[in-house]
């Protein structure tokens, strides 16, 4: 395995580096530069030019139309598509060029040590502007070094250009190679289709009765056709598998993992100055993990990496140190770490890692989980406290809901159709952060009983509307995306009512001891709220029944078993917990 380099923290602040309108981790370059100008002199040793500052403060009076744009995601969530950004235009392809070519030279030059780094005046260079000694320093000068922050050892570098060619590697995977690496994957998948449709179509072959000469022969033609489609498919499929997902290109992203998890680790350490890493590190990063995991054949197992249970554990302590971090402030970036820790935390070596970070870390992460609701983009929270517990609940150990075992899922690799693999350890941590802080206990149970209410009003609200259409003759025009939109808010019910259920098992005197000033409250709301679901759910042949009888497509989760056994489940603990408290 190669030695695996990092991007020094000062290439992201100290102006070397033309990062031309990419998204920062704390917003946009300019307003970095004025609210943590303070930050740079002190801990890094640089003063941004006051012109530079004036010229972004100009700048400034559009960020408020620009500011959708600058949120624009850049990467999607793990396994995703990416978007191709404004910047790829041929201007900036020319200064690209231009880039490599002032690369190369310097790579001709000889080393030099780094020197102790002075306060200094720096301002962003465009690429065609900068010098060799721009690059690689002289005079005292540390060139794309400049600006080290004092949380970073001083180590000689080799030739400091090649730091840029690294950073450019990262670049190019989240603009194009990950979105490459991900198109492939369809042949695999088309070879399966043909695969089972020629079986399938040979089966029907042998049933057809000999006097149906007509039926058999275009049976035969359709044999012949899946055959020759999936031999051509099996041939692209090796070629790629030799080519494309090969063990040595295995090998180059997951140096390439390696890389970035390094770099944030770094720019982390850098305190304030985080905020002006880009957001395709954090990207690749994840991208990357999901490549290895979900791309490459079976043959090149991801076990076999070298050091693949430490990169796994450092990039778990990176998703739950980050998902929730306030020095990140882009939407998507955001959303896509959640994504990524609920992934994470469906896979049982994925969880295993998450476990064997520091304590400390883990704690922060729950405690995290557990903030209030409200303001946050709060599904995703309850989803991974739901994976948590999945397996110890009431009646809660099943990968598919009952009624859907004889359907074939569309994707089995889904992490919602892993099997259960819950955290008794993190599962620990929870109790105990609810058990001692009792502020933070009452309002993370009152903003759960709040979006239960209004998930399920919501749900209540759309069966009605669903089944006044479907009694109408024009039964066909139901609108599919209501019908995506009520079954997830009867999957978000669930998944709340389940969040309580590990509550109330865990830490049950949140509600029974009436000792604390919110329990008896409490307690009430969240009978209410059983109440009314018990009183809709359960009536025969009432709104509830009527929709899940007619089967709709997209309805398909939509059933009496998950949320009456997940309400079953909080009744039980409060019988039993309740008569052990007298």
């Amino acid at each position: 395995m190669p030695q695996r380099p990092t991007s020094p923290p000062q290439l992201f602040y100290n102006g070397k580096v033309d990062y031309f309108d990419l998204q920062r981790l704390g917003g946009l370059l300019s307003h970095l530069k004025k609210s943590l100008k303070d930050d740079l002199a002190s801990k890094a040793n640089i003063i941004i030019d006051p012109a530079e500052i004036q010229a972004s403060s100009m700048d400034d009076l559009d960020e408020d139309e620009e500011s959708g744009a600058a949120q624009r995601p850049f990467g999607a969530a793990v396994g995703g598509a990416l978007a191709r950004p404004s910047w790829l235009s041929s201007p900036t392809l020319g200064r690209a060029n231009r880039f490599l070519s002032t690369a190369a030279v310097s790579l001709m030059t000889p080393r030099r040590p780094l020197s102790q780094p002075e306060k200094v005046k720096v301002r962003t260079l465009a690429v065609e502007q900068r010098t060799e000694d721009d690059i690689e320093g002289s005079h005292g000068n540390d060139g794309l070094l400049l600006g080290r922050p004092m949380e970073e050892s001083e180590q000689p570098i080799a030739d400091k250009s090649l730091l840029e060619i690294v950073d450019g590697i990262v670049m190019m995977y989240n603009l194009s190679v990950h979105q490459q690496l991900g198109k492939m994957v369809v042949v695999s998948d088309d070879v399966h289709e043909y695969a089972v449709a020629l079986k399938d179509t040979e089966e029907k072959i042998a049933r057809c009765p000999a006097k149906r000469a007509d039926i058999l022969d275009e049976l035969q033609k359709s044999q012949k056709v899946f055959s020759e489609k999936l031999n051509h498919l099996s041939r692209r499929l090796a070629w790629i598998n030799a080519t494309i997902y090969s063990k040595e290109k295995m090998l180059d992203v997951y140096w390439l993992l390696c890389v970035c998890i390094r770099t944030i680790e770094h720019a982390d350490n850098t305190g304030s100055l985080f905020a002006f890493a880009p957001e395709f590190y954090l990207n690749v990063a994840m991208n990357a993990y999901s490549a290895l995991k979900n791309y490459f054949s079976p043959a090149n197992s991801m076990e076999e990496l070298p050091g693949y249970e430490e990169t796994l554990t450092q990039l778990a302590a990176i998703l739950a140190k980050h998902f929730a971090d306030p020095r990140i402030v882009g939407t998507d970036i955001k959303d896509s770490l959640m994504q990524a820790l609920a992934s994470y935390v469906c896979y049982p070596q994925s969880l295993r890692a998450v476990e064997r970070i520091p304590e400390e870390q883990r704690v922060a992460m729950m405690r995290n989980l557990l903030a209030p609701y409200e303001q946050r983009p709060w599904a995703q929270t309850n989803w991974i406290l739901v994976r948590l517990w999945r397996g110890c609940g009431f009646g809660y150990r099943y990968t598919r809901l009952p009624h859907l075992l004889k359907t074939k899922p569309e994707d089995a690799n889904l992490p919602s159709l892993q099997k259960p693999c819950p955290s008794l350890l993190l599962q620990r941590h929870m109790a105990e952060l609810l058990s001692v802080d009792k502020e933070m206990a009452a309002s993370f149970l009152n903003s759960v009983l709040n979006q239960l209410n209004w998930a399920f009003s919501e749900f209540i609200g759309m069966i009605q509307e669903i089944q006044q259409a479907a009694e109408r003759p024009e039964r066909n025009f139901v609108d599919t995306r209501q019908l995506k939109v009520c079954a997830t808010c009867f999957d978000l019910s669930v998944s709340l009512l389940r969040v309580l259920e590990m509550t109330v098992t865990l830490v049950p005197e949140i509600f029974l001891d009436w000792t604390r000033p919110s329990a008896e409250l409490l307690l009430r709301r969240l009978a209410q709220l059983l109440n009314q679901v018990l009183n809709r759910v359960t009536a025969e042949k009432n709104l509830f029944d009527r929709v899940v009888n007619l089967r709709l497509p997209g309805l398909e989760s939509v059933d009496h078993y998950p949320i009456l056994v997940a309400v079953t489940g909080i009744l039980v603990r409060v019988l039993v917990d309740g008569d052990r408290q007298g």
